[in-house]
């Protein structure tokens, strides 16, 4: 092949190194993979008895931002002096960086190792071919900076148009013509109707998750595997509904990059997290009024200066939603000197009474306590002048409590009803399955059988919930 192999070098191993970096390429750009596995046989076509093939860095980035198991093997190997010749198709295969290709050119060099691709054979330790190939790591590193600065400079110029598809949560879809529209399925539709309306009249997302728990109540979520997008029902889990509560989507607005990335240096080494949340002067995109809502902005706004002052052990000054325990006002009492929200300190023995301590500006050591005082007085004081302001308009309370259980028995009701649905046309799918399967394949047929029975079963879990929940709300005054 090339009087650059010697017998030294035909005595170790040959070693392929193949990578592609996302997942989607490994999938969708077979020829490449293909290309990369068939540096094998040319490595046996050369000479090499020994060819080792490193794959496991497939759908990883050579950027060096992320972690490269198969790379560090593959310098490890070459550090050890068991590798005669490194295989790849490009120097852009073995790294996108300056620091991981000029390291490896340097290694290979001491260790006497090649470096081969299908322009030709280098060996390090001569220096015109350590010139090509430092040349070629560098016009490596460029090419994906000035592919990804023009991919970003694209995709946010499509994005401030409101032109660029991205997964939309739960509850909406993409049309035809590229517009974003309300989900057609009534059962998607009505469970973020109804998560919206639960947070306004309970006013806590904790809350609202408690009572999705205990009503027994599913909720869509986007679930996503490369390019296919699908919606699954699982129960209610706190970060569900706080990502439902946070979306400006469902507010009417078209929103992009709300979320931006953080690189720190690790080891020597750049690592890049992602999900942490931009203010919303620093979001990619911003166009309200895009397309038609569950909530309008006012009530968005609302929602998070609501959820901003619910949130403990920030912004003390701020009002707070009451928490539980003995005490009646945690997390509502502030201290009438400095301001400060006020904390509860409950006895170690049972029966003690509680106290509102104001702990003053305790980052300061040996500042001292504010202000304290005992609970219970304070509590009987505002329980009474309480009574004392609803006692004309008990009536009143009573009704609009009345009405507020009619109104959540009814959101309750709908939700089931059309849980009811879904499971419904789930048994006749099995039902249709079962019937057309060949009954000499006795093992499907018990499988699809299992399931048909498990779908049944559902259903009428579901009609039973449905009788307890309307028989309920009928012994209600």
């Amino acid at each position: 092949m090339s009087g650059k192999i010697t017998a030294d070098h035909l005595a170790r191993s040959a070693v392929v190194y193949v990578r592609q970096s996302t997942m989607s390429q490994v999938l969708g750009n077979t020829e490449s993979k293909r290309r990369q596995y068939a540096l094998a046989d040319q490595a046996r076509a050369a000479g090499f008895a020994s060819v080792i093939v490193i794959d496991e860095d497939l759908g990883r980035s050579g950027s060096g931002a992320a972690e490269r198991p198969g790379f560090q093997r593959l310098v490890t190997a070459v550090c050890a002096g068991e590798v005669g010749a490194v295989f790849c198709i490009e120097a852009s295969r073995l790294a996108r960086n300056g620091r991981d290709w000029h390291h490896l050119v340097d290694l290979c060099a001491l260790a006497a190792t090649l470096v081969i691709d299908p322009d030709g054979v280098y060996d390090p330790r001569l220096v015109n071919d350590r010139l090509l190939l430092g040349l070629k790591g560098t016009m490596s590193e460029y090419e994906l900076s000035l592919l990804r600065q023009r991919g970003i400079e694209a995709r946010d110029g499509k994005a401030r148009r409101g032109a660029l598809q991205f997964t939309l949560p739960p509850g909406y879809c993409w049309s035809e013509d590229g517009r974003i529209e309300i989900d057609p399925d009534e059962r998607v539709a009505g469970a973020i109707r109804m998560v919206f309306a639960k947070y306004r009249e309970l006013g806590s997302a904790r809350q609202l998750f408690l009572w999705a728990r205990n009503a027994g109540i599913t909720l869509p979520v986007v679930q996503r595997n490369v390019a296919v997008c699908r919606i699954t029902w699982r129960a209610p889990a706190y970060h569900t509904v706080v990502q439902i509560l946070h979306n400006p989507i469902y507010a009417g607005a078209y929103a992009f990059a709300r979320r931006g990335n953080r690189i720190r240096v690790e080891n020597g080494r750049a690592r890049k997290t992602s999900g942490h949340d931009r203010p919303m002067a620093e979001w990619g995109a911003l166009i309200r009024d895009n397309h038609e809502g569950y909530i309008s902005w006012a009530e968005f706004e609302e929602n998070q200066r609501m959820f901003g002052e619910n949130a403990h052990m920030q912004k003390r000054a701020s009002r707070k939603a009451a928490r539980g325990g003995r005490a009646l006002l945690t997390g509502l009492v502030r201290c009438g000197r400095c301001g400060r929200m006020m904390r509860v300190f409950y006895g170690v023995q049972s029966g003690h009474a509680h106290r509102y301590q104001c702990r003053g500006d305790d980052a300061h050591v040996g500042a001292g306590l504010c202000i304290g005082i005992g609970g219970v007085r304070v509590d009987q004081a505002v329980t009474a002048l309480m009574l004392e302001a609803v006692s004309g308009q008990a009536v009143e309370a009573a009704l609009l409590a009345a009405e507020k259980a009619s109104a959540t028995d009814d959101a309750l009701a709908k939700a089931l009803e059309r849980d009811l649905e879904a499971a419904c046309y789930e048994a006749s799918l099995a039902a249709r399955r079962h019937e057309l399967v060949d009954p000499a394949k006795r093992h499907v047929a018990r499988e699809l059988e299992a399931r048909w029975n498990t779908a049944l079963e559902k259903v009428s879990a579901l009609e039973r919930r449905i009788a307890a929940a309307r028989a309920a709300a009928a012994s209600r005054p």
